[in-house]
């Protein structure tokens, strides 16, 4: 049903898309009810919204149902890294909090949800319907009670969902967009230029000059405010690492046995679809061509005629010359409607002509490989690696709690290291941010003593490898730096300003003698070329970066003619527009209607996502940073490889 879910949302308009995430968390709280990781102690409040709590359970079933549903869909293919890099942690506790926010102000507002409403919800669900139609009330039930969904919670969440549309609804109704606002929006998306570029690149510069030493004074002194000495700490630390207690942990055989049970789902090998497609865009002109040649094309392969070579033939995406193959997973990025067709066809089964509002595509399964579950004794060293783990890190926390209750007694943290036979280290001089060690890669430890006084002793401070307890020192506040103290630096900028000035020399140089072929010419000349077939506004480019200034130069420069070097992210850059598409007002008119509602759902996101923010203030969002951390960890631990 998930994936049901999935599907579907992808399919509804890019409008209020904050609302709908909120919700779809909700949903997976509820789900992921049935099973829990470790028995760590969850009913405190991790977060509070005006009089209102948020459990530690409800974030950590959340956060839990949510990451293995993310690697289910991308096959199991995800760890704690990625995970942090993503921020899925944040994502998931700040979908919660915003949730609480909408209904906390639908209540102020006294709106509520009718009977009426959530039975209309419940009937135009879509992971509910079959052939267009509501499965029946029956049906509904008895895939709640197979999916171990109580009754009661799923209608919670859909009551949730119908209240917090009306407060959106309620809030946003003063919003418009004007003929003009439209307009440019569509241009915006429908304005193309064919460019190309050639970059001379500063990494890639080289510079004979070595400033002396009157120049880097000189340059110190012209520029002093800019080099500053940052804040550092010191602390005394105490580190209790996770692999160092595994040693003190056993697993029996039965807890491995009931973890398998609990959590089937995470063992499951997902089903692997491999597609591939035919495409063939048209226009409002060509539609009915288009048509024609994609029933053909269909019935050919149906047929039995080679799809691949019909796909290298005739279809228009980036993916014909491979034979139309888009893999196990590019292919769930198509659009709801081809991958609802995916959906119904076996091995082998091409699917009729898939018509969207962009163009026609015929799909073809050409593997598939069912969803296993792995059987106990293939997964048994990785179960017990888990709960190694989860064991370790409790004892962790234990005896970190401990030493912090016996630290604040003493007001000592070396004293109270001392009593618990354990011997306290230096941070040493750390900025905000520094790593510490293979202890804790992230900063996390120098990031605490920024928040602490002199003399304070941290809350327990969590990484991947562990906890550590920390007692504030001394401060040694930010202050101009001295020449000695950023000598290196000041010689390091006035470089990189001679790399810069020699990159602009080095294209003004070139750029009256380049012929039409930049392509080729680039290389000889040492400059990194680049084409892009149709740049729009406000995209990125290789080595230039986001800039309005080059997206107004791009949609005004005349054809074919070499710009001015340009400052970009790595150097400089000389640009030629090759052709430029412009929308017409006749094309716009077609599609006025849905870029209305697009722009509009956008500027709608926007005024929420401003309401919000003050929203917090007034009600005093508060979160337990000590416990959202270990929740986080307590999750994440399982996508940690263990040896």
């Amino acid at each position: 049903m998930l994936k049901t879910m999935r599907k579907n949302v992808k399919s509804l308009k890019p409008v209020l898309w904050l609302i709908v995430a909120t919700f779809i968390v909700a949903i997976f709280a509820i789900w992921g009810g049935a099973g829990r990781l470790g028995e760590t102690n969850r009913s405190d409040t991790l977060a509070s919204v005006g009089g209102t709590k948020i459990s530690s359970d409800a974030f950590f079933q959340a956060l839990r149902s949510r990451l293995e549903s993310i690697s289910k869909q991308f096959g199991g293919e995800i760890n704690a890294q990625l995970i942090q890099q993503l921020g899925i942690p944040q994502q998931t506790l700040e979908q919660l909090v915003q949730q609480q926010l909408l209904l906390e102000i639908g209540r102020d507002m006294g709106l509520r949800a009718t009977n009426a409403e959530v039975r209309d919800k419940i009937v135009a669900y879509p992971a509910l319907q079959q052939d267009g139609k509501f499965v029946g009330f029956d049906s509904y039930r008895r895939i709640l009670d197979y999916n171990h969904i109580p009754l009661a919670d799923f209608e919670a969440g859909l009551r949730q969902d119908v209240l917090i549309g009306k407060v959106v609804e309620v809030l946003t109704a003063g919003i418009f967009v004007t003929d003009d606002e439209i307009w440019q929006s569509y241009r915006k998306q429908n304005d193309t230029a064919k460019i190309e570029y050639l970059v001379a690149e500063t990494a890639k510069t080289e510079v004979t000059e070595t400033p002396s030493e009157a120049e880097l004074r000189a340059h110190f002194d012209g520029n002093a405010a800019s080099y500053k000495i940052a804040e550092r700490r010191t602390a005394d630390y105490v580190v209790l690492r996770t692999v160092d207690l595994k040693k003190e942990v056993a697993v029996k055989d039965d807890e491995i046995d009931k973890y398998y049970k609990d959590n089937t789902a995470q063992f499951q090998e997902p089903e692997k679809v491999q597609v591939s497609r035919i495409w063939l865009p048209f226009t409002a002109t060509d539609k009915d061509t288009v048509r024609t040649q994609a029933k053909g094309l269909r019935n050919r392969a149906a047929g039995g005629e080679d799809f691949a070579g019909l796909a290298r033939a005739s279809s228009k995406d980036d993916k014909a010359a491979a034979g139309g193959d888009w893999g196990l997973y590019d292919w769930r990025s198509l659009s709801a409607a081809e991958t609802e067709a995916v959906a119904k066809l076996d091995k082998g089964g091409v699917s009729e002509v898939v018509e969207t509002e962009a163009g026609a595509a015929i799909l073809k399964v050409t593997e598939k490989t069912l969803a296993v579950t792995k059987p106990l004794a293939e997964v048994k060293a990785t179960i017990k690696g888990l709960l190694e783990e989860e064991k370790a890190r409790a004892l962790v926390a234990e005896r970190i709690q401990r030493l912090e209750s016996l630290a604040r007694k003493e007001k000592s943290l070396d004293v109270a290291a001392q009593k618990e036979g354990l011997k306290p280290a230096s941070t040493g001089a750390l900025k905000k941010g520094d790593l510490l060690g293979d202890f804790d890669t992230s900063g996390a430890v120098s990031e605490a003593l920024f928040g602490l006084k002199e003399k304070d002793i941290s809350a327990p401070i969590f990484t991947y490898a562990g906890e550590a307890l920390a007692e504030l020192k001394g401060i040694e506040p930010e202050r101009p730096a001295k020449f000695e103290e950023v000598r290196d630096q000041v010689a390091k900028d006035i470089l990189d300003q001679f790399k810069r000035n020699k990159a602009q020399a080095r294209l003004r140089e070139v750029r009256a003698s380049l012929k039409d072929n930049w392509s080729a010419e680039g290389p000889k000349l040492k400059l990194e070329y680049k084409f892009v077939e149709g740049h729009k506004k406000e995209q990125y480019l290789s080595l230039v970066g986001d800039r309005a200034e080059i997206d107004g130069l791009l949609f005004s420069l005349p054809l074919k003619q070499a710009s001015e070097p340009l400052a970009v992210d790595e150097g400089y850059a000389i640009f030629r527009v090759l052709e430029r598409k412009e929308a017409t007002r006749e094309e716009f008119e077609k599609v006025k209607a849905t870029e209305r509602d697009t722009l509009l759902g956008e500027k709608k996101n926007k005024f929420l996502q401003s309401y919000m923010a003050m929203a917090r203030e007034g009600k005093k969002v508060k979160i337990n940073a000590e416990a959202y951390q270990r929740l986080s960890e307590d999750v994440m631990s399982r996508y940690t490889k263990t040896s």
